[in-house]
């Protein structure tokens, strides 16, 4: 495997440690921000500063003419991390954060495997073979297990 992969996949292995950290504390955050909304708004407003320094640092600043062009779906992104940033703080509480985490895998396993079936976004078609299959069963038991 090519050196690219394993850079890859510490990356996001480093990123799904954020994703499980986010929750519980947006969640905490949630408790003196006055509500679920109230810390997705103040989570968006840091990442949207640090994103903003990091595209300072690098030198990157985003292209008028090229967002022109893009698809009106390309810009979806951060609505649908909007929802998964008040989805976690709203339910963390109640679900406790093994089973968010399991639960969230599991829709992006099944999300995933539609997705790469049908070429969604241009991606490579990849069809769905009883392995994913299994996996999603396999996703689907541990966030069962999570809960006994």
């Amino acid at each position: 495997m090519a050196d690219g992969f394993w850079t890859a996949l510490a990356v996001m292995l480093v990123a799904g440690s954020a994703v499980a950290l986010q929750a519980p504390i947006n969640g905490r955050l949630a408790a003196h921000a006055g509500g679920t909304l109230a810390a997705a708004v103040i989570s968006f407003g840091i990442g949207l500063l640090v994103l903003v320094a990091l595209g300072v640092m690098r030198g990157e600043t985003p292209s008028l003419a090229g967002l022109a062009q893009a698809p009106w779906w390309a810009f979806a992104g951060g609505a649908l991390g909007a929802w998964y940033v008040w989805g976690s703080a709203f339910s963390v509480g109640s679900l406790g954060l093994v089973t968010l985490v399991a639960v969230v895998i599991l829709g992006q396993v099944l999300t995933g495997m539609v997705m790469d079936a049908v070429g969604a976004f241009g991606l490579p078609v990849r069809e769905i073979g009883w392995t994913r299959l299994l996996s999603v069963v396999l996703v689907l038991g541990g966030a069962l297990l999570s809960r006994v």
